[in-house]
């Protein structure tokens, strides 16, 4: 792979992820409810998912969802029903930040990075994401060590954005303000997430 390609590749991984959506309303969720592990937890487990894609888009990801399109669906569909879902539960405060921080239950740090990787590979927009964007590379790079930096580059631009994301949430000052304000965060990201899943139901059908 040349430096020009993987600089292409860079960019457009970077972009994406720095593009906001459920996965942001994710890592701040659990960076303010169980604070940096948490956060970290999240995030990898979240780059986890994206590996996973640019993985499969090695295998023929466009391919597949080009000829299997009920499967796209399902993948779809599955994903706006855990939009919703995490959105109802924001609403209510049922595991949101609120209510993690006023019931003084510990966060677990296995269902933090079970929801960033859900997010991830439940995920329509980056399904889309690498079928579409993704996949021209998939057709110029043939060498081993071309495939390789395929998959590393965009698990590690993931995880080190969202890293960085982490590490600013946990400045106090930051998180004393948020925190502060942890019911609105919890009724706004509800809000938005069940937007969302309702976005991804009307596109898709």
């Amino acid at each position: 792979m040349t430096l020009s390609l993987w600089f292409s590749l860079f960019t457009v991984c970077l972009l994406g992820a720095m593009s906001p959506g459920p996965s942001l309303a994710i890592v701040l969720k659990h960076s303010l409810a169980g604070g940096r592990t948490n956060g970290l937890a999240t995030s990898w487990a979240h780059a986890a998912g994206i590996g996973l894609y640019a993985l499969v888009s090695l295998l023929g990801l466009a391919v597949v969802f080009h000829q299997l399109p009920l499967l796209f669906k399902a993948i779809s569909y599955a994903g706006a029903v855990y939009l919703a879902y995490l959105g109802i539960s924001a609403l209510r405060s049922k595991s949101g930040i609120a209510e993690k921080m006023t019931s003084g239950k510990a966060v677990n740090v296995f269902q933090a990075a079970k929801e960033g990787f859900l997010i991830s590979i439940l995920s329509p927009k980056i399904a889309l994401f690498f079928a579409a964007l993704f996949s021209p590379f998939v057709a110029t790079i043939h060498d081993m060590s071309g495939k390789v930096m395929m998959v590393a580059t965009p698990f590690l631009v993931d995880g080190l954005w969202y890293t960085l994301i982490t590490v600013l949430l946990s400045n106090p000052r930051l998180l004393d303000k948020l925190r502060h304000n942890a019911v609105i965060i919890d009724r706004l990201s509800g809000l938005v997430l069940i937007l969302l899943a309702a976005y991804i139901v009307t596109t898709v059908s």
